[in-house]
């Protein structure tokens, strides 16, 4: 037999309370996590922006003085062509046309020898000595290009050794010599050496796994800082996929995993003026966000510690409030239950019968009320004991119980020997039915040793319908002047109100 409807304590509303206590843990949680990662995805995003506009400024200062110091080179050869087509200079003396055309050579920094080819490619002029040295270059590259191209533009060669005692790399830059019809008389050319690139590279801080590389537009390595291998100056990168695209884009940056050392890198480039020419950082992703990384560590472990802490207090407040309601059930069981008999007590019975009441009135349904008494308790109890007369309320209100099955039904002590049930949704017939059951069982019950007759109980019941639309003080009275009736009457009977 159930008394939780009359309880104080609510399960749903616990198991409600801990769902919404542990959503809302959840929740908190989840919001904290988000925020923390929309953070870190921020400052990881201005981590990147920093470095592109940093490795930006980088390719800007190499841009300019590039330029710059290309723009001097080219200013010598088309000083040189010049003055090499001047009819004037060949009547003047060796030292003086050698200083006419070589006067704009002396500032060019990191300069190699400038010379002036004829079109066989012999050398006919040299900045190095008044008298020209003995040497052919026909077979050098940037001679090799101008034989039969027109363009009188600059030309930029791939790295090459150079012929001289120190063999070391050096650029070519160019210009081809024509006469008044366009036919080839020779080339104009200027070195430069590439330790001018490592000395503006090393004065650049890129980091140690990062690069700055100047390469030719079509592909060809020209200088490298840090140099990670001497063979690949002169290599040809035009087939590979990123530098297809900064060729395509021109200007920019973009994330991509390099092709050689397989790491992922940041890279940002620019086309040199309007020279064939481009400077690319390329920044490694692990130093780029080396610092976002340590910062990224310690938030998200702080961050972790408090989810888990914040959880594991949920928890334990959780654990806590289900022994407040553990406590305040038991509490309200005891409140609502006779210690005696484990049955409702006779405040659970007001409740329970005042509620059936008006749900009866509401749906028209009958309502059925047994009032039971233990016949000859009194004298049984004086002859025996208190401690007999209190197992034999026991076991009578174990066998009220066992007829008691259905939810709305209830069954309780009203005082002394005196029992009460309430038959929701019952009329007049199954009430009796119910009643008849209940006294032949108590009937049927062991004699207490040492008693003379078996127990028995007389039974009243009362109903309430639509027909006979009575108070509810009323179904009380009708059910005990019932059960008074059955005493008279000889007891061990049912008696039911007409």
């Amino acid at each position: 037999m159930s008394v939780s409807r009359t309880q104080p304590h609510d399960p749903i509303r616990s198991t409600r309370s801990d769902q919404l206590l542990v959503l809302g843990s959840l929740l908190l949680v989840i919001a904290i996590l988000s925020i923390v990662a929309f953070l870190l995805v921020r400052e990881r995003a201005n981590a990147e922006l920093s470095a592109t506009r940093s490795a930006s400024n980088i390719v800007q200062l190499i841009d300019a003085d590039v330029l710059r110091n290309v723009e001097l080179y080219d200013l010598s050869l088309l000083g040189l062509i010049a003055a090499s087509q001047r009819e004037d200079l060949k009547q003047v003396s060796a030292a003086i046309r050698h200083l006419a055309l070589f006067d704009r050579a002396t500032a060019a920094p990191y300069k190699g020898d400038i010379l002036l080819l004829d079109n066989k490619g012999d050398v006919i002029a040299d900045s190095a000595s008044v008298e020209p040295r003995k040497g052919n270059f026909a077979d050098r590259e940037y001679f090799q290009s101008h034989v039969n191209n027109r363009d009188p533009g600059m030309f930029i060669s791939r790295p090459f050794r150079s012929r001289q005692a120190e063999h070391e790399w050096r650029i070519s830059f160019s210009r081809r010599v024509s006469g008044s019809q366009g036919e080839f008389l020779g080339v104009a050319e200027a070195a430069m050496r590439l330790s001018y690139f490592d000395q503006l590279f090393n004065s650049l801080s890129i980091g140690k796994d990062s690069s700055v590389n100047l390469i030719s537009s079509d592909g060809i390595l020209l200088a490298q800082e840090p140099r990670l291998a001497e063979e690949l100056i002169g290599k040809d990168f035009s087939s590979r996929p990123n530098f297809q695209r900064i060729v395509k884009e021109g200007n920019g940056s973009f994330t991509s995993v390099s092709s050689r050392y397989q790491d992922k890198r940041l890279y940002t480039f620019s086309k040199v003026g309007n020279l064939p020419l481009i400077v690319i950082v390329a920044l490694s992703s692990d130093e780029v966000f080396a610092s976002w990384k340590r910062t990224a560590v310690v938030v998200s472990s702080a961050t972790g510690a408090l989810c888990v802490s914040l959880l594991w207090l949920t928890w334990l407040l959780r654990r806590e409030l289900r022994r407040r309601h553990n406590a305040e059930h038991e509490l309200a069981q005891l409140a609502a239950t006779d210690a005696l008999t484990g049955l409702a007590n006779r405040r659970t019975l007001d409740q329970a019968l005042r509620h059936e009441w008006f749900r009866a009135q509401r749906s028209g349904m009958p309502l059925s009320l047994l009032m039971i008494d233990a016949d000859h308790f009194k004298a049984f109890n004086d002859l025996h004991g208190h401690q007999a007369g209190d197992e034999a309320l026991r076991s009578l209100a174990n066998v009220i119980s066992a007829h008691i099955r259905r939810p709305a039904d209830l069954a309780a002590r009203y005082g002394g020997e005196e029992f009460s049930v309430i038959l929701a949704e019952t009329d007049s017939a199954g009430a009796r039915q119910i009643a008849e059951h209940i006294r032949k069982a108590v009937e049927q019950l062991p004699m207490i040793q040492g008693a003379e007759l078996p127990m028995t109980v007389s039974i009243g019941i009362s109903t309430w319908t639509t027909s006979n639309d009575i108070s509810l003080e009323s179904l009380l009275f009708a059910a005990d002047k019932a059960l008074y009736q059955a005493k008279e009457k000889g007891r061990n009977r049912v008696v039911a109100t007409q």
